[in-house]
């Protein structure tokens, strides 16, 4: 009895995540696709804690064991050394490379003491110019810490010295792609597992590779992170429009299955995309039923690469302008884009605004003004990294 009550005394917490178990990986897309993207379901039984849909859980991954090795290795140690930890008493080395710090991408702290002591990298030396930012970028694509140890051994670090150059090993934020009104007692995820080759090395992402390769038999740490400005809207018959291409689709699946739960009655437009058809239509099974059940109103897909010109859910969007601009400004919907800062999110904001202009008949200046007024009234709602 005493123990169980000091177990429940413990909350968990960012520094304290659940140990949550995997229960599903299973791989969503077609042998032929060029991606491997997985759906997860996690146990979250006896969790005490909560999330919405549109919100993110934080998982915090372990190293590949057989990157560490290569690095403990590499520095001529054995891996039974104590080293400080970025928070708590001293470790092992081996451990403290396995759940403490970042071990990839090399920081300039590292790559400074690399110039500094390897007594053949004056090129790293010059590349660490403030003013060579981008070339260094360039240099440094697809490298990773290991790479430096192995080609500079001169350069040498006790494990002391060495973790000293390193930064914490972060947790990598997933949207919940499930409701928990769906499954009271579990998370699903939808994540592209990284994978690729460089400089004759296989290189992995280390969060999707930990969810994909060493998680079956070890906890899955994970605590929720409350996206506030990304939650369905309160009224329950207000129509949402989603734009979530590849894993983007997450939130939207969870939104889904919440209005579904709830009852509500707003109409939902999901706007999907990715490069095949046949192997790349994540859910697309799920998305039909919720369309023959009437719940999702509209489906609009976009496959980029099953035809000679490229088309993403912008183009989709463009041809459905009228349509868009009706639901936004005559019905009020709410508007939802999940996914990849750097293009998508931009193209489909460029698009956004010019349907709002030429549907709307107003000038690029009012137009701009519709859309950023979207944004205060919180009716225009972004997810993106």
């Amino acid at each position: 009895m005493h123990a169980q009550a000091s177990v429940a005394a413990l909350p968990y917490s960012r520094a304290n995540p659940f140990p949550a178990r995997l229960l599903i990986n299973r791989r969503l897309s077609g042998p032929e696709s060029a991606k491997d993207t997985r759906h997860f379901e996690l146990d979250l039984t006896g969790w005490g804690l909560n999330f919405e849909v549109g919100d993110s859980l934080a998982v915090y991954p372990t190293n590949d064991p057989g990157l560490v090795e290569e690095i403990i290795h590499a520095l001529g140690a054995t891996g039974d050394e104590q080293v400080p930890r970025p928070r708590g008493a001293p470790t092992p080395l081996r451990d403290a490379l396995l759940r403490d710090y970042s071990i990839t991408q090399p920081t300039p702290k590292f790559l400074r003491a690399i110039a500094h002591r390897a007594n053949a990298a004056p090129l790293l030396g010059d590349l660490l110019a403030p003013e060579r930012k981008q070339d260094l970028g360039t240099y440094l694509w697809g490298m990773e810490v290991i790479d430096f140890l192995i080609e500079h051994p001169s350069a040498r670090f006790t494990p002391e010295e060495f973790v000293g150059l390193l930064t914490k090993l972060q947790p990598r934020l997933y949207s919940v792609a499930s409701s928990l009104k769906a499954y009271p007692d579990q998370v699903h995820f939808i994540v592209d597992v990284v994978r690729y080759e460089s400089h004759g090395r296989v290189r992995k992402g280390v969060a999707s590779s930990f969810l994909a390769e060493r998680a079956d038999d070890v906890p899955v740490p994970v605590f929720p992170s409350v996206a506030k400005h990304f939650h369905l809207p309160e009224e329950a018959d207000v129509p949402i429009i989603m734009v979530g291409p590849g894993t983007g689709v997450a939130p939207f699946r969870a939104y889904l299955q919440e209005r579904r739960a709830t009852g509500a009655k707003g109409k939902n437009w999901l706007f999907f995309g990715s490069q095949h058809q046949k192997c790349d239509f994540a859910y697309g099974e799920e998305f039909e039923t919720f369309k023959k059940e009437g719940l999702l109103t509209r489906l609009d897909c976009a496959w980029s690469r099953d035809q000679p010109e490229k088309i993403y859910v912008q183009h989709r969007m463009n041809d459905n302008g009228a349509e868009i601009w009706k639901w936004l400004d005559g019905e009020g919907a709410h508007f939802f884009v999940c996914g990849d800062a750097k293009r998508m999110a931009k193209d489909v904001d460029a698009t956004l605004r010019k349907i709002v202009q030429e549907q709307g008949g107003k000038s690029v200046d009012q137009a701009n003004e519709y859309v950023e007024k979207l944004k205060s009234d919180k009716r225009y709602k972004r997810d993106v990294y």
